[in-house]
C-alpha cells in the first residue's frame, strides 16, 4: 500500500528507469499463463518441505520429539501427550512470497499530467518475500521480527488511481531487490482472568492460550493496520482482494514510511464483546519518505527523523462484536489525528495559480494537523459467506502525507469461501469502492497540483469508482493462484480519463 512521491529527491531516478510496456488482453493472458507455469515448480519445491518441517504441532505421538523441535513447542516432560491444547509454543518461523502481475490496455484520456496513469497501457509486476520469526520471552511476552524483500513497480509507478489496484505496489518501487526489517516489536499481554481462548501459530503470533479479558502492549516497529481496521473478509492483499481500499480505510492517512511501516506504541483492552485500542506512531520527516529508523534497518539505507513532538500520528478504535442468529459480526469506529509538515491545499493552490502548474509549493508547508474518522463493518450471512463495508472521511484541508489522496471513501463487498462448492481452500470476492476529494483538494488539482497518487494537470471532477472481482484457487496446501479483474471509472477523480480495465494474476505461497 505504498505510493511514489514525485517531489521526493529519492524518487527522481525511478521515473527515468521506468519502462512502459503496451498491453492487450491477449498479451496479458499469455504473460500470466507463462509466468505461473514458470513459477509453479519452484514454489511447489519450496513449499512442500517447509510445510513438513514447520507444521509439526499437529504431529502424532510417534513424532512428538520432532514436532517439539520444528514448531518450538514445550510440554510437560512427564507426559507424551503433545496435543495443541497442552503445548506452549516457544518460538516459530514462517515465510510468504507473493508475485503479482497486472496490466491495463490503452484507454481514452483527453489529457495527461505528471501524476496520471499511462493511457497507452502497460504491464507491471511486483514481488515480495517475508521471513517471520517469533520467540516467547517471559510470561505473556513475545518478540517478533519480519524481514522484507521487495522488487518491482505498480502501474505507472503507483500513480493515477486513488484506490490503487495492487496492495504490494510499494511507493518505493525498484528494479533491483530492496531489503528492510519491516517489523521488530515486543508484545506484552496481561491476562485479567476469566475464560480463555486459543491463539494460533501464525506469522505474528505464537500458539497457546490467553485470557479473553486482557490488556496488550505492543512496542517497536510495525504498521498501524496490525492493530486497527481489521476485517475478516477484506484485509490481506496476498490472499484476498488486491485493492488498497480493501486492505485499509482509504481516507486514513496513517503513520507509515513509504513501504508501510514505522515505529510506534499501541495499547489494547479486550473484553468478551468489545475492544478499545490506541496507538501513536512516528511519521516520516518528508512527504512519502522513509523514517529515521530506515537509515539503520533498510538496504540501501535512506530516511531521516522528523521533530519528535511535531511529526506523529495517533489513532483510537472501538470494536463491538455481536451475533445475529448465531452468525458473528463486528463494527469498528476509528478516529485519528496526525501532525506533519503538510502543505495547505488553499495556500498551494494560490501558488500554482500565480506561478503555474509545476511551481514549487514548499512555501505552503507548515506543521499542521489532519484528522478523520472511519467505520468498519463485517457480518457473516451464511456459513461460508460474509458481507463487509468501510466508510472513511478526513477534513481535506491539507495534502496527503503517507497514504492516498482520497478525502472520503465508501466500500461494500461480499466474500464467499469455496467450501460451498467443496473446495474449502478456494475463495471468491466481489466489491465496489467509491472515493472523492474535498473542495480544497479539487481546486488544488484543477490548478495543476500533483499529490501522492494523482495530478492530471487539470480536473473535471467526479468521484472515482472501482469494482474488483477475484477468484483464489488453492493449487497446493501452501500455494494459491488468483485471477483478478478491476474496472475503474473516473480514475483520480477525473471524468476526462478512463474507464480503465485492469487484469491481474497472483501467485502466493506461505508456510
Amino acid at each position: 500500500m505504498n505510493r511514489p512521491n514525485p517531489h521526493s529527491p529519492h524518487r527522481r531516478g525511478f521515473r527515468r528507469r521506468f519502462r512502459q510496456v503496451p498491453a492487450t488482453r491477449g498479451q496479458l493472458a499469455l504473460l500470466a499463463l507463462r509466468w505461473m507455469l514458470r513459477m509453479a515448480p519452484l514454489v511447489t519445491a519450496l513449499a512442500i518441505p517447509f510445510e513438513d518441517i514447520f507444521a509439526g504441532q499437529n504431529a502424532s505421538e510417534d513424532a512428538a520429539s520432532s514436532a517439539v523441535f520444528a514448531s518450538g513447542f514445550t510440554s510437560n516432560p512427564l507426559t507424551t501427550d503433545v496435543s495443541a491444547s497442552e503445548l506452549e509454543q516457544r518460538w516459530n518461523f514462517h515465510a510468504q512470497n507473493t508475485n503479482i502481475v497486472q496490466a491495463d490496455p490503452a484507454f481514452p484520456a483527453k489529457y495527461s499530467g505528471p501524476g496520471s496513469l499511462n493511457s497507452k497501457g502497460e504491464v507491471q509486476e511486483t514481488v515480495t518475500l517475508d521471513l517471520f520469526a517469533g520467540m516467547r520471552l517471559w510470561r505473556g511476552a513475545e518478540v517478533h521480527i519480519d524481514g522484507l524483500m521487495w522488487q518491482g513497480f505498480g502501474l505507472t509507478q503507483t500513480h493515477g488511481i486513488e484506490a490503487f489496484p495492487n496492495g504490494d505496489a510499494f511507493k518505493a518501487g525498484t528494479e533491483i531487490p530492496n531489503y528492510m526489517v519491516a517489523r521488530l516489536f515486543i508484545r506484552q499481554t496481561i491476562g485479567l482472568g476469566g475464560e480463555q481462548e486459543d491463539v494460533p501459530d501464525d506469522q505474528l503470533t505464537l500458539a497457546g492460550k490467553q485470557d479473553i479479558s486482557r490488556l496488550t502492549f505492543t512496542l517497536g516497529r510495525f504498521t498501524p493496520t496490525d492493530i486497527a481496521d481489521h476485517n475478516t473478509y477484506a484485509q490481506d492483499q496476498h490472499t484476498q482482494f488486491m485493492n488498497w481500499a480493501m486492505m485499509a480505510n482509504l481516507a486514513w492517512d496513517y503513520g507509515q514510511d513509504t513501504v508501510g511501516f514505522t515505529t510506534g506504541l499501541a495499547v489494547e483492552l479486550n473484553q468478551p464483546k468489545w475492544a478499545l485500542r490506541y496507538g501513536v506512531f512516528q511519521m516520516p520527516s518528508e512527504k512519502n519518505g522513509f523514517t529515521g529508523d530506515d537509515q539503520f534497518i533498510k538496504w540501501p539505507a535512506s530516511g531521516e527523523y522528523g521533530p519528535f513532538f511535531r511529526s506523529w500520528a495517533m489513532m483510537t478504535e472501538f470494536e463491538r462484536r455481536y451475533s445475529v442468529n448465531d452468525h458473528p459480526g463486528a463494527i469498528r469506529f476509528l478516529a485519528w489525528l496526525n501532525e506533519a509538515d503538510m502543505a495547505s491545499y488553499e495556500a498551494a493552490t494560490a501558488i500554482l495559480k500565480a506561478d503555474g502548474p509545476g511551481a514549487d509549493i514548499s512555501a505552503a508547508r507548515a506543521y499542521r494537523f489532519k484528522y478523520g474518522f472511519g467505520l468498519n463493518w463485517e457480518q457473516e450471512v451464511a456459513k461460508n459467506a460474509g458481507l463487509f463495508s468501510r466508510l472513511g472521511w478526513n477534513d481535506g484541508h491539507n495534502e496527503s502525507w503517507t497514504f492516498s489522496d482520497a478525502n472520503w471513501s465508501a466500500s461494500l463487498g461480499v466474500s464467499v469461501n469455496g467450501e460451498a462448492w467443496r473446495r474449502p481452500g478456494d475463495g471468491f470476492g466481489l466489491a465496489g469502492i467509491v472515493s472523492g476529494a474535498s473542495l480544497d483538494n479539487q481546486k488544488f488539482l484543477e490548478a495543476g497540483g500533483v499529490d501522492l497518487t494523482d495530478g492530471d494537470g487539470a480536473l473535471s471532477y467526479c468521484p472515482e469508482k472501482v469494482v474488483e472481482v477475484y477468484y483464489n484457487l488453492q493449487i497446493w496446501k501452501t500455494m494459491h493462484a488468483t485471477l483478478d479483474y478491476q474496472f475503474v471509472t473516473d480514475p483520480a477523480f477525473n471524468r476526462d480519463r478512463g474507464p480503465v480495465s485492469i487484469f491481474g494474476a497472483r501467485l502466493h505461497w506461505q508456510f
